[in-house]
């Protein structure tokens, strides 16, 4: 894991009320975070993935896996460093949880 997906999983996901896989295979796909039961997708991008290679594949992946039923949400390493709040108050809203939840565990 990267320090960003470090971070996020040591500082909030771990701390989730529902089970948060990481480096989960779906298909020929690692996903860097899936929350089954919501079928939520988290993947940190580093800045590769704005070249257009990267751009395209992404989109493809992305597009694949909705065909599943899930849902990919995408935050870049700066979104971590530097909006991590709103990065986890994002994904609490996506689980309908707030952050009350995580002070029950």
């Amino acid at each position: 894991m990267t320090a960003e997906e470090r971070h996020l999983w040591y500082d909030f996901l771990k701390k989730l009320p529902v089970p948060v896989k990481r480096q989960k295979n779906v298909c020929n796909y690692i996903l860097d975070f899936y929350i089954p039961n919501a079928k939520l997708a988290i993947e940190i991008d580093g800045r590769q993935h704005n070249l257009p290679e990267y751009f395209e594949e992404d989109k493809i992946r992305d597009e694949s896996l909705r065909r599943l039923g899930i849902t990919v949400v995408r935050y870049t390493n700066d979104d971590i460093r530097n909006r991590f709040q709103a990065v986890t108050k994002d994904i609490l809203k996506r689980l309908g949880l707030g952050f009350e939840d995580l002070e029950k565990e």
